[in-house]
This record gives C-alpha cells, structure tokens and sequence, in this order.
C-alpha cells in the first residue's frame, strides 16, 4: 500500500489498488484519507479508541467534500473516501464511466478499502462507520447487509433505495430493461438527459463547489442497461427487507422538485430523488432507522448552503454522539 500526494491538496493522500470481485475480474478503486496530523504536526491525534468512517459516493461522482473531511476529525473520527472503480479518480481509459452489471461487484473493492483502514493504524480494531450518498447509500446499505458485524453504524445521505413513487414503478421498469440488459448489458438507454442538480452545486453554473467535470460530467455518464438493470435489482432486496443490525441514519431533503425544465425550486429540494419515497422504504433497513428530513437541502444535503448545511451537520452530530459515543 502506497499513499501518494491527492488532487485535493494537502491533508489528503490516495491510493490506488486493484480487487478481484466474485466473478474474477480485477477491478481497479481508490481509497483516499484525510491526514489532518501532517497539517498541525503539534497537535497530533490523542490516543485512543481508533474510529473511523468511510465514506461512497454517487453514481457518475468522485469524492472531492473537504468540508465533510474535516468534520469527521472534529468528531474524533479517521476519515477515508472510496472512488470505485469506473469512477473518478479510478477511472480508465476505455472503460464506460460508472457502470457496473451487479453492485456485488463493489464488494471486493469496499472489503480491501476496509482492510486497507485497519492496516493503516497498524492492524489493531477499529470501530468503522460505513457512509453512502446516493447511489453510493444503496451499495453501503446492501454491503453492510451483506458482511454483518463488519461496520458499527451506518449513515445514508440520500439514499437510492426506491424508484420514483413506488415499487410499481420499478417492477415496471424491470420488464423493459431485464431483457435489454441480458442480451446487451452496454446497451445505451435514451433517457432524459437533466443536468440540474449539477447546476445547483458546480461553480462553474450557480452552485458553490469546484468539481472537476472529467470525475462528474454536468449530464452524469450514459445510462446503461445492466446498470439499471443491477440498481433495480438492489432496490428490490432493500424493499424485501435488509435486516441490519447496527444503528442507521438516513438524512433527506424536506422535499423533492424532480420536473423536466428548471425551476428555482431547484436550489433548496432533491432534484434527483423522491424524497418522500425514500424515507418510507427507510424503515425496510434494519431494526435501528431515523430519518432526518432538511428544509432546504439539495440532494447531497451536505452541498447545500450553508446554512442548510449547518443544520445537516448539526443533526449528524447529535446522532453521532447518541449512537457512536
């Protein structure tokens, strides 16, 4: 394991490592971390406890929120970010950016990237947060399902576990794509393309971050049959129930504006997902769910404003220290 200087500046490293998943096939993923210690060599991390958190992100995204970083530290917690393969820091040249036929196929990468966490304090235990955006809640939520006993909390930011409206929109979905993805899983599927949320967040239109538009595309990658197909198909498990034994958090938007042209609505709901959807499939987790819902937030709640991110902060923390102290 080789840790190298990362695009975000100092206080974060990378690096690179290659997983062979279930089907053979080596994969290629990037684990960064956030190494406050090289900034302020005189005020080194006490002892103690080792707790860390790694963090997944979305579909067609990379992982580039220092903010985020640099709260987890405030809360006494290593910080690690995970850019899966075809993605981000982790893509390669002729490869189709973000896609995957099956979400199993992240397992063995998240596994190594766990590993890799323990390691790094030298091999001893470490309580593990396991944190998803998006796309990136779902794959966590199925992992943590999957490797019981693996992470000691889970926290969901705006999690894909259902379609938009129902479960009838899915199985619908299904039937049209299943037999697409089975005979051409690259299939490219002629969607809507909708770059709003991208708009609401990039510096380079009328959001705030600087985002490097090589790792997340204004109009996100190509759709692709076996992607949708996989995304179905993790859905329809959380719906039958995931039963995960730790503590889950699932941070929302109050509201959702998901509309074909834009709308300054835009800036302050999750112009991605049906938040209201989302928060009833929730509780088809685990055992242990709360949903935190946010006036104002986008749909990574933690790239709204500011204002609206404090408040997101602030509810993460109260749970942090109810649940992870």
């Amino acid at each position: 394991m080789e840790w190298q200087s990362d695009i975000l500046g100092p206080g974060f490293q990378s690096s690179a490592f290659e997983a062979v998943g279930r089907d053979g096939i080596r994969r290629r993923a990037t684990l960064v971390r956030f190494t406050p210690d090289a900034l302020d060599a005189q005020d080194p991390r006490p002892s103690a406890p080792r707790r860390a958190v790694l963090f997944l992100h979305g579909w067609s995204d990379y992982f580039f929120n220092v903010e985020l970083a640099r709260f987890w530290d405030g809360e006494g917690f290593e910080f690690f970010a995970l850019d899966m393969h075809n993605h981000g820091r982790s893509l390669q040249p002729g490869t189709h950016g973000g896609y995957v036929a099956d979400l199993g196929n992240y397992d063995a990468e998240i596994g190594t990237a766990v590993s890799m966490i323990t390691d790094s304090g030298g091999g001893g235990p470490v309580q593990l947060v396991l944190m998803g955006h998006s796309t990136g809640g779902l794959v966590a939520a199925l992992w943590a399902s999957r490797n019981p006993g693996a992470v000691s909390h889970l926290v969901l930011n705006s999690p894909w576990l259902e379609m938009h409206r129902s479960a009838l929109v899915r199985r619908a979905a299904w039937t049209m794509v299943e037999p697409i993805a089975r005979l051409r899983p690259e299939a490219v599927l002629r969607l809507p393309e909708r770059g709003f949320y991208w708009r609401s967040i990039s510096n380079s239109a009328d959001g705030e971050w600087t985002l490097d538009d090589a790792y997340r595309p204004p109009l996100a990658f190509p759709v692709r049959a076996a992607w949708l197909s996989a995304i179905l198909a993790g859905q329809a498990k959380v719906a039958r129930g995931l039963e995960i034994q730790v503590p889950v958090l699932v941070l929302l938007s109050a509201a959702s504006e998901n509309g074909m042209v834009w709308n300054e609505e835009m800036r302050r709901t999750d112009a991605v997902l049906d938040v209201n959807t989302i928060a009833a499939r929730a509780v088809s987790l685990g055992r242990s769910v709360t949903v935190e819902r946010i006036d104002g937030a986008l749909h990574d709640v933690f790239l709204s404003r500011a204002a609206v991110r404090d408040d997101a902060y602030g509810r993460l923390a109260r749970w942090i220290r109810g649940y992870a102290t």
